[in-house]
C-alpha cells in the first residue's frame, strides 16, 4: 500500500509540473509561426529512443510560403543513413489565433497554439519502422530564441507512454 501511495504521489507531482503555454506569455520574441517560417529555414536534429540513446540524426531544408491565413511548409529531410523524406504541411491560422494543420503522414488534424516565444503543436504521425507502421502521438514544443533561431523538443508517445524524443535546432536564412 505504501508503494502505491508513493507511486500516486510521484505521478501527481510529475503531472502537476508539466508546462503550460501560459507559462510563456511574457517571454519574447513572440513565436509568430507564419513570420518565422516564411522563406527558407535550415534545421538539424536528432531522434532518441526511450532510454535517451541517439538513434538517428538529420538535416532539414524548409521553404515556407504564406498566402492569407495559410502557410505551406515544404520540408526535405536527409538522415545520417542517407534516407530522404519529404513532408508538406498545410497550416491554417484560425480566427482565435490557434492553428490546424495537415500533412501526408499526419493522421487527422494537427492542432497548435502559441504564447510568447513558445508554440505547442500536437498531432498523430504515421511512422514506418522496418516492415511495420506505428501511429505515434507527437507533442512538439517550439521556442523562439531570437530573430533567426528556434528550438524544438518533441515527445513521441504510444498508448500514452513516451517511446522517444526529437530535438531540432532551426536557423532562418536571409
Amino acid at each position: 500500500m505504501k508503494k502505491l501511495i508513493a507511486a500516486f504521489a510521484l505521478i501527481t507531482a510529475l503531472v502537476g509540473c508539466s508546462a503550460s503555454l501560459e507559462d510563456y506569455k511574457a517571454t519574447s520574441p513572440a513565436f509568430n509561426l507564419f513570420e518565422y517560417f516564411e522563406g527558407e529555414t535550415l534545421a538539424w536534429g536528432m531522434v532518441q529512443d526511450y532510454t535517451g540513446k541517439q538513434t538517428r540524426r538529420f538535416e532539414v531544408s524548409i521553404v515556407g510560403t504564406v498566402e492569407g491565413n495559410k502557410i505551406t511548409l515544404d520540408e526535405d529531410f536527409v538522415f545520417d543513413d542517407g534516407e530522404k523524406q519529404k513532408r508538406i504541411w498545410t497550416i491554417t491560422r484560425l480566427e482565435d489565433g490557434s492553428y490546424e494543420g495537415t500533412a501526408g503522414d499526419v493522421v487527422g488534424i494537427a492542432t497548435g497554439s502559441e504564447s510568447g516565444n513558445a508554440l505547442n503543436w500536437i498531432y498523430d504521425l504515421s511512422v514506418e519502422v522496418g516492415d511495420s507502421t506505428y501511429v505515434l502521438t507527437l507533442d512538439d514544443w517550439l521556442y523562439r530564441q531570437d530573430e533567426k533561431r528556434a528550438f524544438n523538443l518533441t515527445s513521441m508517445k504510444k498508448f500514452g507512454i513516451e517511446v522517444g524524443r526529437i530535438s531540432i535546432f532551426f536557423e532562418k536564412q536571409d
